[in-house]
């Protein structure tokens, strides 16, 4: 049995009420109530988006596609889909971080706890209220919650729900609350009112396609395969040489398109503890991590959305880091990876080299070059010296 709206829609909207009330008191900034027959024109966009191949590497998007597209194929039972966003915004914004070739750049999003954990928890609180109160009004129901771990387009779901936009850099953006959000889901077989769906007010405004480093954005679309956040985090191979430059200082994930846009005047500062920059994560020094065993990574980002990167991802960025930095102290610990057992840190390591010390890089490179069992490595050998 489900809820009907009904002429008047009593319980709905009691249900509603109850919903909105425990989100607020666990700390979530919005709500609304999707149609789960409501992603059609996402679907579509989707389907585009994986037929250019602008998802790169992550072939786990194309293999969900259709569940991705229509919840109702991830669920047919679903009825009404519930949608909540919970601030993270920082306390200062990462484009005003002063000039420091001596650190690295790390996304607001990661600077603390993994968010999965901390939101689904607070979710399925909610979603054990909602049962139990329907059950009191003699409903049953069933209930999943869905955190960024399941084949669930959030951001579309998002505006259908009534809390935000898909703008033009393909984040969700709120009139009320700017754009420094997670979003989560409960899908469910109760029939609750929907909201109206937001409406775009990006307007004129372009900040966020002209601010992005590798020009990845059109209004609207995206290409992971030039985007920094795909290269830093997703991307497992060496980063590509056209976009090392522009990666500055970033060692994970970029915030650039998010962080100019201008209805982040509404935004506030994450009031959630678990979720506030752990000192040490904002701007670390590049010298502390390049030096990084993997016991060492392990205990610095412990619970940190970093973690699931590795070790050896993460040395790979910060050597492009340390190579954008010019800084010819980091000379000896660059020429200490050159024998690092992964083989995408050493590479990075060569280029590092090859930018700070050109006179080291050649010396090196006349006794490791024929050693070297790695292809890509001794590509970026090779690349590097004639470079």
């Amino acid at each position: 049995m489900s809820v009907s709206a009904g002429p008047d829609g009593r319980l709905g909207e009691r249900l509603r009420r109850l919903v909105w009330r425990e989100a607020e008191r666990l700390g979530f900034s919005a709500f609304g109530v999707a149609d789960p027959g409501g992603l059609a024109a996402a679907g579509r966009d989707l389907a585009d988006f994986l037929a250019e191949g602008r998802h790169g590497t992550m072939s786990w998007m194309a293999e969900t596609a259709a569940r991705r597209g229509d919840p109702r194929v991830l669920w047919p039972e679903v009825r009404s889909i519930l949608v909540f966003a919970f601030d993270y915004g920082p306390e200062a914004n990462p484009l005003d971080r002063p000039a420091d070739p001596s650190r690295g750049e790390i996304s607001v999003y990661a600077r603390n706890r993994d968010y999965h954990e901390l939101i689904k928890g607070r979710l399925k609180e909610i979603a054990g209220k909602l049962a139990a109160e329907a059950k009191r009004a003699g409903v049953g129901c069933d209930l999943k919650v869905f955190v960024d771990t399941a084949p669930v387009m959030e951001k579309p779901l998002a505006q259908a729900a009534g809390i935000a936009w898909v703008a033009k850099s393909t984040l969700a953006i709120s009139r009320r609350i700017g754009g420094w959000f997670f979003l989560g889901s409960i899908f469910t077989t109760l029939d609750l009112p929907f909201d109206v769906p937001e409406t775009s007010h990006c307007g004129s405004c372009r900040r966020c396609l002209d601010v992005c480093p590798t020009a990845a954005l059109e209004p609207h679309r995206i290409d992971a395969r030039r985007c920094l956040s795909y290269l830093s985090i997703e991307h497992a191979g060496p980063i590509p040489v056209e976009f090392r430059a522009a990666m500055g200082d970033r060692i994970y994930g970029c915030d650039d398109c998010l962080a100019i846009c201008p209805w982040n005047r509404f935004a506030r500062a994450t009031r959630e503890a678990k979720l506030a920059a752990r000192p040490e994560l904002v701007r670390p020094r590049l010298a502390e991590l390049v030096g990084l065993d993997d016991a060492g990574f392990r205990t610095l980002f412990a619970g940190s959305p970093v973690k699931r990167i590795g070790r050896d991802r993460l040395l790979r960025n910060v050597l492009v880091a340390i190579g954008n930095s010019g800084d010819p102290a980091f000379v000896e610990a660059v020429a200490a990876r050159l024998d690092d057992p992964a083989g995408v840190v050493r590479g990075a390591a060569v280029w590092a080299l090859g930018r700070m010390a050109p006179a080291r890089f050649a010396a090196e490179a006349t006794r490791r070059l024929d050693a070297e069992a790695d292809p890509d490595v001794a590509a970026e050998w090779r690349r590097t010296a004639e470079a």
